[in-house]
């Protein structure tokens, strides 16, 4: 599946993405954008906010860890770009309120925010790909949130 095709069709198939990603199973070629987005969803539909950035963070990161990739300047963990995603989901969801399954959620989630290339609307690329905004939140510099 390529990252601009990526769908979820049913719940047992997005349960499974949140398990292997819990598991630090999930095979980097499947951590897509579409994937991030489904498991912001996920833990933004289950635990109070910022819970659910712990876990989304922390879990990241162990992900990564267990497919052997670093933090360094140019890859690995970025804080503001999760953040940032975050943040994307959660307006998702309250412009679509509760009355959608998840499947249906995580759908016009992708629909709504599957360009990965949305970030640069709001930051200029050399602010987004510093140093700074991999390791901590940093503000927008073109429009704000």
């Amino acid at each position: 599946m390529s990252n601009n095709t990526l769908v979820f069709q049913t719940f047992s198939e997005i349960e499974s993405l949140i398990r292997n990603f819990e598991n630090c199973t999930l095979p980097r070629c499947e951590w897509t954008h579409h994937a991030h987005l489904i498991v912001a969803l996920w833990y933004l539909t289950r635990y109070p906010e910022q819970k659910a950035i712990n876990r989304i963070r922390e879990n990241i990161q162990q992900l990564n860890r267990a497919n052997g990739v670093q933090t360094t300047k140019d890859s690995g963990y970025h804080e503001t770009i999760t953040l940032f995603w975050i943040r994307m989901v959660s307006r998702h969801l309250l412009s679509e309120g509760e009355n959608h399954t998840f499947v249906n959620l995580a759908k016009s989630l992708i629909h709504n925010c599957g360009n990965p290339s949305l970030p640069l609307e709001y930051y200029t690329r050399e602010r987004l790909m510093s140093w700074k905004a991999r390791i901590t939140w940093v503000e927008p510099d073109l429009k704000s949130l």
